[in-house]
């Protein structure tokens, strides 16, 4: 299949207006393309409690996974702001869990960078191998 990032990345930045982020500031929306042509879209929610905060990578995973949906092509994250950053450790994760060499594009006002999951996330820990 052949991937539409600016699409993807378009439908990142509209989930990114919906983010509840009065405690960082940052916006943050997920546009996550599932094998079939689908894409879930999530947002980051903060929460006083920071260990309670879910990020929009998560958030859109979840509601993929809770559709029925289990294999992933890429996702589109956007942060509404100045500094670029790739997906937490977590949000990393949860991805590799689903396909380890997911694409992924991450960005901001400024810029974006396309990598794969297998780079953010060399050896990532997995159950298949006991």
């Amino acid at each position: 299949m052949n991937i539409d990032f600016d699409l993807l990345l378009d439908q990142a930045k509209s989930a990114s207006e919906k983010a509840y982020a009065p405690y960082s500031g940052y916006k943050v929306g997920a546009a996550l393309l599932c094998s079939d042509g689908s894409v879930f879209t999530g947002c980051n929610v903060e929460n006083a409690s920071y260990s309670l905060t879910i990020c929009a990578e998560r958030n859109a995973v979840f509601q993929a996974v809770a559709s029925g949906q289990r294999e992933f092509l890429a996702i589109a994250i956007y942060v509404d702001g100045e500094v670029l950053f790739p997906p937490c450790g977590a949000c990393r994760q949860v991805l590799a869990e689903f396909n380890p060499n997911l694409q992924i594009l991450y960005a901001n006002r400024l810029g974006s960078i396309l990598s794969d999951l297998d780079t953010l996330l060399p050896q990532a820990f997995t159950l298949s191998e006991i």
